[in-house]
Protein backbone atom coordinates (compact mmCIF):
# COMPACT_ATOMS: atom_id res chain seq x y z
CA UNK A 1 0.00 0.00 0.00
CA UNK A 2 1.30 3.62 -0.95
CA UNK A 3 0.96 5.93 1.78
CA UNK A 4 1.73 9.38 2.56
CA UNK A 5 2.19 11.26 5.96
CA UNK A 6 1.96 15.30 6.42
CA UNK A 7 2.93 17.05 9.18
CA UNK A 8 3.73 21.00 9.97
CA UNK A 9 7.16 20.58 11.05
CA UNK A 10 9.02 17.18 10.70
CA UNK A 11 11.12 15.80 12.19
CA UNK A 12 11.66 16.99 15.85
CA UNK A 13 13.04 15.63 19.12
CA UNK A 14 9.41 15.62 20.36
CA UNK A 15 7.85 13.56 17.70
CA UNK A 16 9.78 10.50 17.39
CA UNK A 17 7.03 8.29 17.61
CA UNK A 18 5.63 9.43 14.10
CA UNK A 19 9.16 8.00 13.00
CA UNK A 20 8.51 5.03 14.62
CA UNK A 21 5.19 4.76 13.35
CA UNK A 22 6.09 5.59 9.66
CA UNK A 23 9.26 2.80 9.96
CA UNK A 24 6.84 0.07 11.47
CA UNK A 25 4.62 0.98 8.55
CA UNK A 26 7.27 0.03 6.08
CA UNK A 27 8.02 -3.11 7.57
CA UNK A 28 4.56 -4.06 7.37
CA UNK A 29 5.19 -3.56 3.50
CA UNK A 30 4.07 -0.23 3.12
CA UNK A 31 5.61 2.67 1.09
CA UNK A 32 5.50 5.96 2.80
CA UNK A 33 6.20 9.14 1.19
CA UNK A 34 7.00 11.75 3.94
CA UNK A 35 5.29 15.41 3.11
CA UNK A 36 5.79 18.26 5.85
CA UNK A 37 4.97 22.21 5.47
CA UNK A 38 8.65 22.70 6.68
CA UNK A 39 11.78 21.58 8.32
CA UNK A 40 12.26 22.10 12.32
CA UNK A 41 14.15 25.33 12.91
CA UNK A 42 16.71 24.15 15.12
CA UNK A 43 19.82 21.43 14.94
CA UNK A 44 18.72 18.23 15.39
CA UNK A 45 20.52 15.93 17.51
CA UNK A 46 19.67 12.73 16.48
CA UNK A 47 21.27 10.86 14.05
CA UNK A 48 17.93 9.05 12.99
CA UNK A 49 15.66 12.09 12.55
CA UNK A 50 18.75 13.97 10.23
CA UNK A 51 18.26 10.37 7.87
CA UNK A 52 14.18 11.13 8.71
CA UNK A 53 14.63 14.96 7.62
CA UNK A 54 16.82 14.00 4.06
CA UNK A 55 13.57 11.38 3.58
CA UNK A 56 10.94 14.96 3.64
CA UNK A 57 9.76 16.79 1.33
CA UNK A 58 8.99 19.75 2.21
CA UNK A 59 5.76 21.88 0.43
CA UNK A 60 7.38 25.57 1.59
CA UNK A 61 10.63 24.32 -0.06
CA UNK A 62 10.52 26.62 -3.00
CA UNK A 63 9.04 29.64 -1.68
CA UNK A 64 6.64 31.65 -2.47
CA UNK A 65 7.63 31.77 -6.10
CA UNK A 66 6.51 28.13 -6.58
CA UNK A 67 3.31 28.40 -4.23
CA UNK A 68 2.11 31.16 -6.88
CA UNK A 69 2.66 28.89 -9.68
CA UNK A 70 1.55 25.72 -7.74
CA UNK A 71 -2.02 28.08 -7.64
CA UNK A 72 -2.11 29.27 -11.11
CA UNK A 73 -1.65 25.58 -12.70
CA UNK A 74 -4.27 24.34 -10.02
CA UNK A 75 -6.54 27.50 -11.30
CA UNK A 76 -6.22 26.86 -15.67
CA UNK A 77 -5.81 23.06 -15.27
CA UNK A 78 -8.66 22.16 -12.40
CA UNK A 79 -10.87 25.59 -12.25
CA UNK A 80 -13.73 23.74 -10.96
CA UNK A 81 -12.28 21.97 -8.25
CA UNK A 82 -10.21 25.41 -7.08
CA UNK A 83 -13.65 26.95 -7.27
CA UNK A 84 -14.99 24.15 -4.80
CA UNK A 85 -11.46 24.39 -2.83
CA UNK A 86 -11.95 28.55 -2.33
CA UNK A 87 -15.22 28.51 -1.18
CA UNK A 88 -14.06 25.67 1.04
CA UNK A 89 -11.12 27.93 2.10
CA UNK A 90 -13.29 31.27 2.57
CA UNK A 91 -15.74 29.43 5.26
CA UNK A 92 -13.03 27.81 7.06
CA UNK A 93 -11.16 31.23 7.45
CA UNK A 94 -14.35 33.39 8.55
CA UNK A 95 -13.99 30.65 11.53
CA UNK A 96 -10.32 30.97 12.08
CA UNK A 97 -7.91 33.03 14.45
CA UNK A 98 -6.02 33.65 11.64
CA UNK A 99 -6.14 36.07 9.07
CA UNK A 100 -6.82 35.14 5.05
CA UNK A 101 -3.60 35.27 3.71
CA UNK A 102 -2.70 31.76 6.53
CA UNK A 103 -5.43 30.32 4.61
CA UNK A 104 -4.62 31.47 0.62
CA UNK A 105 -1.16 30.17 1.65
CA UNK A 106 -2.89 26.94 2.70
CA UNK A 107 -4.52 26.77 -0.69
CA UNK A 108 -1.52 27.23 -2.19
CA UNK A 109 0.66 24.58 -0.11
CA UNK A 110 -2.53 22.04 -1.09
CA UNK A 111 -2.26 23.05 -4.43
CA UNK A 112 1.46 21.25 -4.39
CA UNK A 113 0.41 18.79 -1.96
CA UNK A 114 -1.72 17.48 -4.28
CA UNK A 115 0.54 16.87 -7.41
CA UNK A 116 2.83 15.72 -4.99
CA UNK A 117 0.48 12.40 -3.98
CA UNK A 118 -0.59 11.86 -7.49
CA UNK A 119 3.59 11.71 -9.10
CA UNK A 120 3.92 9.85 -6.03
CA UNK A 121 1.03 7.50 -6.48
CA UNK A 122 -0.61 7.83 -3.02
CA UNK A 123 -3.44 5.71 -2.15
CA UNK A 124 -4.13 7.36 0.84
CA UNK A 125 -2.45 10.46 3.35
CA UNK A 126 -2.63 10.34 6.88
CA UNK A 127 -1.77 13.44 8.73
CA UNK A 128 -0.73 13.75 12.36
CA UNK A 129 -2.29 16.95 14.52
CA UNK A 130 -5.65 18.47 13.17
CA UNK A 131 -4.54 21.81 12.26
CA UNK A 132 -2.89 23.79 9.23
CA UNK A 133 -1.37 20.49 8.29
CA UNK A 134 -5.64 18.85 7.98
CA UNK A 135 -6.46 22.22 6.11
CA UNK A 136 -4.00 21.72 3.68
CA UNK A 137 -4.83 17.81 3.39
CA UNK A 138 -8.30 18.23 3.75
CA UNK A 139 -8.23 21.06 0.61
CA UNK A 140 -5.74 18.74 -1.10
CA UNK A 141 -8.31 16.31 -1.58
CA UNK A 142 -10.82 19.10 -2.64
CA UNK A 143 -8.48 19.70 -5.74
CA UNK A 144 -8.27 15.95 -6.54
CA UNK A 145 -6.35 14.04 -4.00
CA UNK A 146 -6.54 10.54 -2.51
CA UNK A 147 -8.56 10.50 0.90
CA UNK A 148 -6.96 11.60 4.32
CA UNK A 149 -7.55 10.24 7.83
CA UNK A 150 -6.00 12.45 10.78
CA UNK A 151 -4.53 11.65 14.11
CA UNK A 152 -5.55 14.01 16.82
CA UNK A 153 -3.01 14.50 19.73
CA UNK A 154 -4.06 17.36 21.76
CA UNK A 155 -4.60 19.62 23.46
CA UNK A 156 -4.50 22.12 21.07
CA UNK A 157 -7.09 20.99 18.90
CA UNK A 158 -9.10 20.37 21.57
CA UNK A 159 -8.78 24.19 23.18
CA UNK A 160 -8.87 25.31 19.42
CA UNK A 161 -11.82 23.21 17.99
CA UNK A 162 -14.10 25.78 16.98
CA UNK A 163 -11.39 28.24 15.17
CA UNK A 164 -9.77 24.94 13.65
CA UNK A 165 -13.08 23.91 11.87
CA UNK A 166 -12.14 20.50 13.64
CA UNK A 167 -16.02 19.17 12.81
CA UNK A 168 -15.19 20.28 9.56
CA UNK A 169 -12.53 18.09 9.44
CA UNK A 170 -13.51 14.84 11.06
CA UNK A 171 -16.58 15.13 9.01
CA UNK A 172 -14.54 15.04 5.86
CA UNK A 173 -12.22 12.35 6.85
CA UNK A 174 -12.12 8.19 6.00
CA UNK A 175 -11.47 7.81 9.78
CA UNK A 176 -10.04 10.19 12.88
CA UNK A 177 -7.04 8.42 15.12
CA UNK A 178 -7.39 9.57 19.15
CA UNK A 179 -4.60 8.70 21.12
CA UNK A 180 -6.60 7.70 24.24
CA UNK A 181 -9.64 7.41 24.96
CA UNK A 182 -9.37 10.70 26.48
CA UNK A 183 -8.90 12.17 23.36
CA UNK A 184 -11.59 10.30 21.83
CA UNK A 185 -14.55 11.77 24.11
CA UNK A 186 -12.89 14.84 23.09
CA UNK A 187 -13.49 14.18 19.64
CA UNK A 188 -16.87 13.14 20.13
CA UNK A 189 -17.97 16.66 21.29
CA UNK A 190 -17.09 18.04 18.00
CA UNK A 191 -18.46 16.60 15.85
CA UNK A 192 -22.05 14.95 15.00
CA UNK A 193 -23.15 11.47 16.41
CA UNK A 194 -23.04 10.16 12.80
CA UNK A 195 -19.43 10.91 12.77
CA UNK A 196 -18.50 8.79 15.62
CA UNK A 197 -18.11 5.28 14.19
CA UNK A 198 -15.18 6.63 12.51
CA UNK A 199 -13.34 7.69 15.53
CA UNK A 200 -10.59 5.15 16.77
CA UNK A 201 -8.29 5.12 19.23
CA UNK A 202 -4.85 3.92 18.17
CA UNK A 203 -1.81 4.75 21.21
CA UNK A 204 1.66 6.20 20.38
CA UNK A 205 4.40 3.82 21.23
CA UNK A 206 7.74 2.77 22.34
CA UNK A 207 10.69 2.18 20.86
CA UNK A 208 10.74 -1.42 20.37
CA UNK A 209 14.82 -1.67 22.08
CA UNK A 210 12.50 -0.29 25.11
CA UNK A 211 10.80 -3.67 25.25
CA UNK A 212 13.22 -6.47 23.80
CA UNK A 213 16.17 -5.63 25.83
CA UNK A 214 16.15 -5.68 29.64
CA UNK A 215 16.28 -2.62 31.71
CA UNK A 216 19.09 -1.56 33.78
CA UNK A 217 17.34 -2.31 37.83
CA UNK A 218 16.68 0.20 39.24
CA UNK A 219 19.23 1.73 41.70
CA UNK A 220 19.28 3.46 45.36
CA UNK A 221 19.77 7.52 44.26
CA UNK A 222 18.30 10.64 44.78
CA UNK A 223 17.66 11.69 41.24
CA UNK A 224 14.34 12.11 39.37
CA UNK A 225 14.62 13.37 35.73
CA UNK A 226 11.68 15.29 33.69
CA UNK A 227 11.78 14.44 30.06
CA UNK A 228 10.02 17.50 27.77
CA UNK A 229 9.86 21.00 25.76
CA UNK A 230 10.42 23.85 28.28
CA UNK A 231 6.61 25.53 27.72
CA UNK A 232 3.90 26.53 29.79
CA UNK A 233 1.96 23.13 29.68
CA UNK A 234 4.40 20.98 30.63
CA UNK A 235 4.26 22.96 34.38
CA UNK A 236 8.39 22.26 34.97
CA UNK A 237 8.35 25.65 37.06
CA UNK A 238 5.63 23.75 39.26
CA UNK A 239 8.54 21.12 39.79
CA UNK A 240 11.20 23.60 40.88
CA UNK A 241 9.48 25.36 43.30
CA UNK A 242 8.38 21.61 44.65
CA UNK A 243 11.80 20.90 44.38
CA UNK A 244 12.67 24.21 46.49
CA UNK A 245 10.68 23.16 49.43
CA UNK A 246 11.68 19.54 49.85
CA UNK A 247 15.34 20.81 49.45
CA UNK A 248 14.93 23.44 52.24
CA UNK A 249 13.56 20.63 54.34
CA UNK A 250 16.68 19.30 53.98
CA UNK A 251 16.11 16.53 51.39
CA UNK A 252 18.95 15.08 49.33
CA UNK A 253 17.39 15.23 45.96
CA UNK A 254 18.36 15.83 42.73
CA UNK A 255 16.05 16.98 39.50
CA UNK A 256 17.19 16.61 35.26
CA UNK A 257 15.16 18.62 33.20
CA UNK A 258 15.90 17.13 29.58
CA UNK A 259 14.77 19.39 26.87
CA UNK A 260 14.68 23.13 25.66
CA UNK A 261 11.86 25.51 24.24
CA UNK A 262 10.90 29.02 25.23
CA UNK A 263 10.48 28.88 28.97
CA UNK A 264 14.08 28.19 29.42
CA UNK A 265 15.06 31.60 30.48
CA UNK A 266 11.97 31.69 33.46
CA UNK A 267 12.98 27.79 34.50
CA UNK A 268 16.82 29.10 34.48
CA UNK A 269 15.59 32.00 37.02
CA UNK A 270 13.10 29.44 39.26
CA UNK A 271 16.30 27.63 39.90
CA UNK A 272 18.46 30.72 40.81
CA UNK A 273 15.19 32.07 43.06
CA UNK A 274 14.84 28.35 44.94
CA UNK A 275 18.92 28.32 45.38
CA UNK A 276 18.62 24.85 43.55
CA UNK A 277 21.96 25.38 41.02
CA UNK A 278 23.57 22.55 43.08
CA UNK A 279 20.59 20.65 42.32
CA UNK A 280 18.98 21.40 39.25
CA UNK A 281 20.55 20.64 35.96
CA UNK A 282 18.85 21.66 32.48
CA UNK A 283 20.59 19.22 30.05
CA UNK A 284 19.20 20.93 26.38
CA UNK A 285 17.86 18.93 23.57
CA UNK A 286 18.92 15.27 24.01
CA UNK A 287 19.14 12.07 21.51
CA UNK A 288 17.03 9.14 22.18
CA UNK A 289 19.97 7.24 23.16
CA UNK A 290 20.49 9.90 25.90
CA UNK A 291 16.99 10.48 26.89
CA UNK A 292 17.09 6.71 27.74
CA UNK A 293 20.06 6.77 29.47
CA UNK A 294 18.52 10.02 31.76
CA UNK A 295 15.65 8.22 32.64
CA UNK A 296 17.68 4.75 33.64
CA UNK A 297 19.92 6.91 35.96
CA UNK A 298 16.99 8.38 37.72
CA UNK A 299 14.68 6.77 40.47
CA UNK A 300 11.82 8.20 38.75
CA UNK A 301 10.19 10.66 35.49
CA UNK A 302 8.29 12.98 36.73
CA UNK A 303 5.92 15.29 34.10
CA UNK A 304 3.72 17.94 35.91
CA UNK A 305 1.58 18.97 32.80
CA UNK A 306 -0.96 21.18 32.54
CA UNK A 307 -2.32 20.14 29.24
CA UNK A 308 -1.39 16.94 27.53
CA UNK A 309 -2.43 14.34 24.80
CA UNK A 310 -0.72 11.17 26.37
CA UNK A 311 2.98 11.71 26.47
CA UNK A 312 5.52 9.04 25.52
CA UNK A 313 7.99 10.07 27.70
CA UNK A 314 6.10 8.22 30.49
CA UNK A 315 5.34 5.24 28.02
CA UNK A 316 9.36 5.05 27.87
CA UNK A 317 9.64 5.73 31.60
CA UNK A 318 7.47 2.88 32.59
CA UNK A 319 9.04 0.91 29.89
CA UNK A 320 12.26 0.70 31.22
CA UNK A 321 10.73 0.18 34.48
CA UNK A 322 11.35 3.49 36.24
CA UNK A 323 8.11 4.57 38.56
CA UNK A 324 6.54 7.89 37.32
CA UNK A 325 5.14 10.87 38.91
CA UNK A 326 2.20 12.51 36.71
CA UNK A 327 -0.86 15.04 36.88
CA UNK A 328 -4.91 13.65 36.81
CA UNK A 329 -4.95 15.43 33.06
CA UNK A 330 -6.30 13.64 29.57
CA UNK A 331 -5.28 10.34 28.73
CA UNK A 332 -2.57 10.09 31.60
CA UNK A 333 -4.96 8.26 34.19
CA UNK A 334 -5.30 5.48 31.21
CA UNK A 335 -1.70 4.54 31.74
CA UNK A 336 -0.53 5.68 35.31
CA UNK A 337 -2.38 4.09 38.38
CA UNK A 338 -1.89 5.40 41.37
CA UNK A 339 0.07 2.95 43.76
CA UNK A 340 0.55 0.21 41.00
CA UNK A 341 3.04 2.10 38.51
CA UNK A 342 3.26 5.79 39.85
CA UNK A 343 1.84 8.52 41.32
CA UNK A 344 -0.89 11.17 40.09
CA UNK A 345 -1.55 14.26 41.28
CA UNK A 346 -3.73 17.57 40.78
CA UNK A 347 -2.04 19.68 37.96
CA UNK A 348 -1.15 23.16 38.96
CA UNK A 349 -0.76 22.02 43.00
CA UNK A 350 3.29 22.47 44.38
CA UNK A 351 1.71 21.14 47.32
CA UNK A 352 0.25 18.03 45.93
CA UNK A 353 4.12 17.82 44.18
CA UNK A 354 5.56 17.84 46.83
CA UNK A 355 3.89 15.16 48.87
CA UNK A 356 4.42 12.63 45.69
CA UNK A 357 8.30 13.75 45.46
CA UNK A 358 8.11 12.76 49.31
CA UNK A 359 6.58 9.57 49.29
CA UNK A 360 8.66 8.77 45.94
CA UNK A 361 11.87 9.29 48.01
CA UNK A 362 10.88 7.33 51.12
CA UNK A 363 9.32 4.33 49.36
CA UNK A 364 11.43 1.05 49.83
CA UNK A 365 13.87 0.40 46.51
CA UNK A 366 11.89 -2.91 46.14
CA UNK A 367 8.54 -1.47 46.26
CA UNK A 368 9.63 0.83 43.73
CA UNK A 369 10.62 -1.85 41.23
CA UNK A 370 7.77 -3.77 41.78
CA UNK A 371 6.33 -0.60 40.45
CA UNK A 372 8.50 -0.44 37.87
CA UNK A 373 7.44 -3.91 36.52
CA UNK A 374 3.83 -3.23 36.83
CA UNK A 375 4.30 -0.06 34.17
CA UNK A 376 6.79 -2.05 31.43
CA UNK A 377 3.79 -4.83 31.77
CA UNK A 378 0.95 -2.29 30.66
CA UNK A 379 3.32 -0.28 27.97
CA UNK A 380 4.33 -3.71 26.41
CA UNK A 381 0.13 -4.42 26.74
CA UNK A 382 -0.93 -1.37 25.12
CA UNK A 383 1.82 0.46 23.32
CA UNK A 384 3.58 -2.23 21.39
CA UNK A 385 5.18 -0.54 18.08
CA UNK A 386 4.16 -3.59 15.95
CA UNK A 387 0.75 -3.71 17.41
CA UNK A 388 -0.08 -0.57 17.12
CA UNK A 389 1.04 -0.24 13.51
CA UNK A 390 -0.81 -3.04 12.72
CA UNK A 391 -4.20 -1.48 13.87
CA UNK A 392 -2.93 1.63 11.83
CA UNK A 393 -2.87 -0.54 8.69
CA UNK A 394 -5.78 -2.20 9.31
CA UNK A 395 -7.71 0.85 9.50
CA UNK A 396 -5.89 2.01 5.98
CA UNK A 397 -6.53 -0.88 4.07
CA UNK A 398 -10.45 -0.25 5.23
CA UNK A 399 -10.28 2.73 2.91
CA UNK A 400 -10.65 0.71 0.22
CA UNK A 401 -10.74 2.61 -2.91
CA UNK A 402 -10.58 6.44 -3.39
CA UNK A 403 -13.61 8.33 -1.56
CA UNK A 404 -14.92 11.36 -3.50
CA UNK A 405 -14.87 14.65 -2.38
CA UNK A 406 -17.05 15.58 0.25
CA UNK A 407 -19.27 18.39 -1.85
CA UNK A 408 -18.21 22.16 -0.70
Amino acid sequence: MKLAYLINQYPMPSQTFIRREIRALEVLGCTVTRFAHQPWPDTLVDESDKLEQQQTRYLKSGGWIALAAALLKAIILRPAAVGKAIKLSHRLTQRSDRSVGYHLAYLAQACVLRDCLVASGADHLHIHFATNSTEVGMLAHVLGGPGYSITVHGPEEFDRAACLSLDEKIARAEFVVAVSSFGCSQLMRWCGAEQWPKLKVVHCNVDDSYLEQPPKPLQQNETIVCVGRLCEQKGQLLLIEALGVLVRQGMEIRLRLVGDGPMRPECEAAILRNQLRDHVTITGWATGEEVRNEILQARALVLTSFAEGLPVVLMEALALERPVISTYIAGIPELVEPGENGWLVPAGSVDAIVTALNELMTTPLARLREMGAAGRAKVSEQHNTRTEARKLLALFQKCGAPIPPRQV
